[in-house]
């Protein structure tokens, strides 16, 4: 799956956050193998996965030191990365409008 845009993903972790960068690695790497059509097929890859409204995906990244959210379309096969940051960021936004 195309995924939108990874250097979101590179800014985060070079801006003091590099224990994020073999996971963040990781995770991309496994997405963009993916063809997802469901929510289900995403279950069963990454089983701590929480799903919000308007096609929002959470992901724990680094032993859920981090929140990964981003909006998946199914029909188009792509995954555009939303917000990425600590426990402390995430609760400060609405991950279902991001």
């Amino acid at each position: 799956m195309p995924i939108i845009a990874k250097r979101t993903l590179v800014q985060f972790w070079e801006s003091g956050h590099g224990d994020a960068e073999q996971p963040l690695k990781t995770w991309h790497a496994l997405a963009k193998a993916s063809s997802w059509s469901h929510p289900k097929e995403i279950k069963e890859k990454f089983s701590t996965v929480s799903f919000l409204a308007n096609n929002r995906v959470v992901f724990n990244i680094s032993g859920n030191k981090y929140r990964l959210v981003v909006k998946v379309e199914y029909e188009l096969k792509t995954v555009y990365i939303r917000f990425i940051g600590s426990h402390a960021e995430y609760d400060k936004i609405d991950a279902s409008i991001v």
